[in-house]
């Protein structure tokens, strides 16, 4: 067998995977309902490109009828490259917003030199996003998070905001107005580098933030990498650790009233009364 045909066999193995993957955790979570319409947040990065390529074949096999349309946000970074999507998308043949909202110069004003931009960035991003979807009755929104991102957001959250918070695969709104959902919670980054690199998709990188080489989610980054080349497998196994959650064991105060703990069990049964009086 030659190069080219081992290559095409890990190619079919690769995206045989991920396929796999994306719809084990479509049905874990219940995802994706019948007649659903799924607004698929496009980027123009590796991940968002996958997702939206795995969505579309899925969508010719699968047991339910749901309808998708892909919206990216144009926020006037310099040097972005307004053609790309537009012209992969007509390609694809696929139904597309572009939303123009210049969050790059709002960003810019507020957070200083050198500091981290993600955060801002983030939640203008989602803002609009969120209310686009109900503007155009979308059922779910559809992000590109997979399960690297989750375990690194729960390591930042518990690292630098003490908080034992992860990215949920489904999540509901805190107005209940939009439900979130990662289709590639289950899969992982490397696999989507892969995947992305032979499918030659027009990757557009992020001239904001993608260069801040001090982002804390790159030391966390660096960090969970180390610790798997020390023991393999364990990114997944943090993964499950937020798949089974044991409340009792935490200390939260909002989860435990521990100040009136009483005990449960009648004294009466007791060897020792500890209200007996000596003799």
């Amino acid at each position: 067998m030659d190069l080219s045909n081992k290559k095409g066999v890990t190619r079919k193995k690769l995206t045989k995977r991920l396929r796999r993957l994306v719809g084990v955790a479509i049905a874990d979570y219940t995802m994706i309902e019948e007649h659903d319409l799924l607004m698929v947040c496009l980027s123009g990065g590796k991940d968002s490109y996958a997702l939206l390529d795995i969505l579309l074949r899925l969508r010719r096999s699968a047991p339910i009828e749901f309808d998708l349309v892909v919206v990216n946000l144009d926020q006037k970074q310099p040097g972005f490259p307004e053609d790309v999507l537009p012209r992969y998308l007509e390609s694809l043949e696929v139904p597309f917003y572009i939303l123009e909202k210049d969050t790059y110069s709002i960003v810019k004003s507020v957070i200083p030199e050198g500091k981290t931009t993600c955060g801002l960035c983030s939640r203008l991003r989602r803002g609009t996003l969120y209310g686009f979807a109900q503007e155009i009755g979308a059922t779910k929104i559809v992000l590109g998070h997979h399960l690297d991102d989750i375990v690194e957001t729960l390591f930042l959250n518990m690292f630098f905001q003490g908080k034992l918070k992860a990215m949920p695969p489904k999540l509901l709104s805190d107005d209940g107005k939009n439900i979130v959902i990662r289709p590639l919670s289950y899969c992982r980054e490397r696999d989507l580098v892969r995947y992305a690199k032979y499918k030659e998709f027009p990757i557009i990188p992020c001239n904001l933030c993608g260069s801040q080489e001090n982002l804390q989610r790159v030391k966390i980054k660096h960090m969970l990498a180390d610790w798997e080349k020390e023991f393999p497998g364990r990114i997944e196994t943090i993964f499950r650790s937020i798949q089974n959650v044991s409340p009792s064991q935490l200390a939260d105060f909002d989860l435990h009233d521990f100040t009136d703990m009483k005990l449960e069990r009648d004294p009466d049964l007791h060897l020792h009364n500890i209200h007996t009086n000596s003799s």
